[in-house]
């Protein structure tokens, strides 16, 4: 009676482990679709959460207000044949930009700082240039010596590099001069940028 009852231990046991093995892979199955691969299943897994996940709120700037400020209200006819409406729009398309506004200040700072970074890519490519020639290597010994004994391609490329580098100084010199007429005029100094 104890051998069946050890036969039935010895049968039962892992029977009952196989079930329940069985049965947690299904159920880890049919939650997830795996392939095998842990990549594609992480980003699987991202892409759900990503559609769950709740909109970000959208956050108004004063540039958002301003585009939707309404405009002035119309006005009451200015005599036969116009109204004032039509005359102030009129007047509007004809009259200049205010030269101290912001929209100016920005324009002027905007081109003076296109000014600098061009000029400082500029500097920078004759930079390389400088140590191109400096590292130079010519199979041609008359070549070799006459650039070893007059070195004019480097000297010409320093030339330019110390001129750029004015240029550069002196635009840079006029940026603190143009923030200098913003802050004068009484301008916002969150204009220069």
């Amino acid at each position: 009676m104890r051998v069946k009852l050890w036969m039935k231990a010895f049968v039962t046991v892992p029977a009952l482990c196989l079930a329940g093995l069985s049965a947690a892979a299904q159920q880890q199955g049919s939650s997830q679709q795996q392939t095998g691969d842990p990549v594609a299943d992480a980003a699987r897994k991202a892409r759900e959460m990503k559609k769950d996940a709740p909109k970000p709120k959208r956050v108004y700037t004063d540039d958002d207000l301003k585009k939707s400020a309404p405009g002035p209200a119309p006005a009451a006819s200015s005599g036969p044949g116009g109204t004032a409406a039509t005359v102030q729009a009129a007047g509007d398309a004809t009259k200049p930009e205010d030269p101290n506004g912001e929209v100016a200040w920005r324009k002027r700072f905007k081109d003076h700082h296109d000014k600098i970074a061009k000029t400082e890519k500029e500097l920078d490519i004759l930079g390389r240039e400088l140590e191109k020639a400096q590292l130079e290597y010519y199979p041609d010994p008359q070549k070799a010596m006459t650039q070893q004994n007059s070195r004019a391609d480097i000297n010409a490329t320093t030339a330019k590099i110390d001129a750029k580098k004015k240029e550069l100084d002196q635009l840079k010199q006029g940026l603190d001069d143009l923030e200098e007429q913003l802050r004068k005029s009484g301008g916002d100094p969150g204009w220069a940028r």
